[in-house]
């Protein structure tokens, strides 16, 4: 034990005195790059034990708050590094403890403010237990996003966040296992067995939507959702298409397209030209909902009077557009913090059993629906 703690001290030592040539060069030189600027080196973890009299050991135990360093002497320890301007190596660091102190965070898009909100909540999060947020943006794109996961786990990041695209495949779940990184999967249910998942209850929030329209009275109705295989889309669908079912004397179209504001102006496009008597539009989410007011303007259409609207997610613009959008709303912030609070208990626990969170959901209803009129 004492041969490995001289090791580590060793280590330290070389890794973060900067002064070294190359890291391991002869102590007290400048490197080139500091030569050539003209700068001073550096004040590394050796000075700052110099400066107090420790072990070099002692003193990167008192600067990372680890046990057996006296309170007397972590303050002398942490005053001499602020008066040096000392800091950590965190590479070095990294190499010793294993640790990079940094999560990736794969969303679809940042312009999102859906998912701007559920990034906020895991870097607040993140910063409350002193990790970095690596933030990548996967466009929606299954090959991205795997270029992204390959990235990080190069990067040997301590765990992943991701809003998974697609349904991984069972090649691609295997591949992310045998990297031993711990994952969670954003807005997704409990299918995938070897990750951790933090969901809304999708399918809640569709048969919410789906009572509140029939609560109006509207009986011909469109659902307008995302690509196929998007897996909580599908459950919204799901839960909006059974209520309708069950109610018996209602007519519930489902539309695939694009779940994006474009997305949501084409498909209405087509509705609207096609499709008179529907009396109602709800949407996979909000996103998708703003496009089809967009396309009921240039149709000459007014909501709710001409035909109802409803979105999915509650993001800040809903309140803001014309009319104020019924809306499904989803702890979104929340949704972010637990999703941190997940990877931060699998990279601290021993055994590594995969969670899964569903959180509730409420319909906030505005004055994007009324009762069905004849148009005009």
């Amino acid at each position: 034990m004492q041969l490995f703690d001289r090791w580590v001290t060793l280590l330290l030592a070389a890794l973060c005195d900067e002064r070294r040539i190359g890291g391991f060069g002869q102590k007290g030189r400048l490197s080139s790059m500091d030569q050539t600027k003209g700068n001073p080196p550096r004040p590394t973890l050796q000075d700052v034990a110099d400066a107090t009299g420790v072990t070099l050991a002692t003193a990167s135990r008192a600067l990372n708050g680890s046990y057996g360093v006296h309170p007397e002497t972590r303050k002398r320890v942490m005053e001499a590094a602020a008066q040096l301007d000392y800091k950590a190596n965190r590479f070095a660091r990294g190499l010793v403890t294993g640790r990079s102190n940094a999560i990736g965070l794969i969303i679809s898009d940042i312009r999102n403010s859906y998912f701007a909100e559920v990034a906020r909540g895991a870097e607040d999060a993140a910063y409350k237990a002193g990790l970095d947020v690596l933030l990548c943006n996967s466009d929606v794109d299954s090959d991205k996003q795997m270029r992204y996961i390959n990235s990080l786990i190069e990067k040997r990041v301590d765990g992943i966040i991701m809003n998974s695209v697609a349904t991984l495949t069972k090649a691609e779940q295997d591949y992310i296992a045998a990297s031993a990184i711990p994952v969670v999967l954003l807005t997704r249910a409990a299918d995938c067995p070897l990750f951790s998942t933090a969901c809304a209850d999708n399918e809640r929030g569709g048969r919410l939507i789906a009572e509140c329209l029939l609560a109006h009275g509207h009986r011909t109705v469109v659902h307008l959702t995302g690509p196929r295989n998007h897996t909580n889309l599908a459950m919204r669908a799901k839960g909006f298409l059974d209520v309708f079912r069950q109610a018996g004397d209602a007519d519930a179209s489902l539309v695939h397209g694009l779940h994006t504001m474009e997305g949501g102006y084409q498909m209405a496009r087509n509705i609207f030209r096609f499709h008179n008597k529907v009396t109602a539009i709800a949407t996979a989410n909000d996103a998708v909902a703003f496009g089809v007011i967009k396309a009921a303007l240039e149709a000459g259409l007014r909501i709710p009077e001409d035909v109802s609207l409803a979105g999915f997610d509650d993001v800040e613009l809903a309140a803001l557009v014309h009319p104020p959008l019924t809306t499904i709303r989803q702890p979104k912030y929340e949704m972010g913090v637990a999703a941190l609070e997940m990877v931060v208990k699998l990279i601290t626990a021993k055994h590594r059993v995969p969670e899964h969170r569903v959180l509730g959901v409420e319909l906030v209803e505005r004055a994007s629906i009324s009762k069905p009129r004849p148009r005009r």
